[in-house]
């Protein structure tokens, strides 16, 4: 078995504070990366870990930190099982070590999350891994390695939806949305040329034209990004920016912020409204992506 030892895409190791950092998510994946810790100082039977927890140890994101510690054995062991951690059979071919924890490859991880998880929650770690590189016809070649069905159909889905312009995981969320509905895939990070510089929107459909955002609040707050941030000075900075978008494109972009997630069809009919009626008659929503 091949081993490599890695850095993860902060370079650091741990991951990084800033804000949000006491948030409960935040705690979460901070509860869920020492149990990781934990369970890999009390085995000495090989294992590396994998899915959900190795998405974690990677550091990317999530859209759910995960509830149990994920990892590949040899065999099934024997005796009592721990509820809080799933063992999957089977070492993998090769595997690499991040911070003295053995895990699955970016590829193998990116594989194991679609095959296992809503597709919502796989594709914000897809997201996240193109973001660090993962190799996708890789990925898709493991995938075709696979014997069993099952899983495999979503995580084609999802590979196939993966776009590394993505830049947190309520991007994506929009974007799985919008692929829900049955809307043409939007250009990501789509650069405006304005009076002002150029700036980059989340999504973008230019040919009809139509532009969504995910703002959130954080950016708007006073001492979010350091003791001298000024959250009053980025809402205007956010409408100049916004103000030139409109006047370089002669429209502005549509805008949606987690609260919105509470009702995802008001979020799907705002963001369908937008399009001329050809394109909304031409949507089918997608059932293979629940919401």
């Amino acid at each position: 078995m091949a081993t490599r030892h890695l850095r993860t895409p902060d370079e650091q190791g741990r991951p990084p504070a800033g804000p949000g950092a006491t948030e409960p998510a935040e705690a979460r994946r901070a509860r869920a990366l020492d149990h990781a810790y934990a369970v890999n100082a009390q085995l000495s039977a090989p294992r590396v870990f994998s899915h959900a927890t190795a998405a974690l140890i990677w550091r990317l994101r999530l859209w759910t930190p995960p509830a149990v510690t994920h990892l590949r054995q040899q065999s099934k062991p024997g005796g009592q099982r721990a509820g809080d951690v799933v063992r999957h059979v089977g070492l993998p071919e090769s595997y690499g070590v991040i911070d003295g924890l053995p895990v699955t490859s970016l590829e193998q991880t990116v594989l194991d999350c679609a095959l296992t998880m809503p597709p919502l929650d796989a594709l914000v770690i897809a997201d996240a891994a193109l973001a660090h590189g993962l190799r996708l016809e890789a990925t898709r070649d493991l995938l075709a390695r696979v014997r069993k069905p099952n899983g495999k159909a979503r995580a084609a889905l999802v590979l196939d939806l993966a776009g590394g312009g993505s830049q947190s995981a309520w991007e994506t969320w929009l974007r799985y949305l919008a692929a829900r509905l049955g809307l043409p895939r939007p250009v990501l990070q789509f650069p405006v040329r304005t009076h002002l510089g150029v700036y980059r929107v989340d999504l973008a459909w230019p040919e009809h034209p139509v532009l969504a955002e995910f703002d959130g609040q954080v950016k708007y707050t006073d001492g979010a990004f350091g003791q001298d941030y000024s959250g009053r000075r980025a809402l205007v900075e956010e409408k100049r920016r916004e103000d030139a978008i409109a006047e370089a494109l002669g429209v502005r972009p549509i805008r949606f912020m987690a609260a919105d997630a509470r009702d995802p069809d008001a979020v799907a009919r705002r963001l369908l409204a937008r399009f001329p009626p050809d394109v909304r008659a031409a949507a089918r929503v997608d059932r293979r992506l629940p919401l």
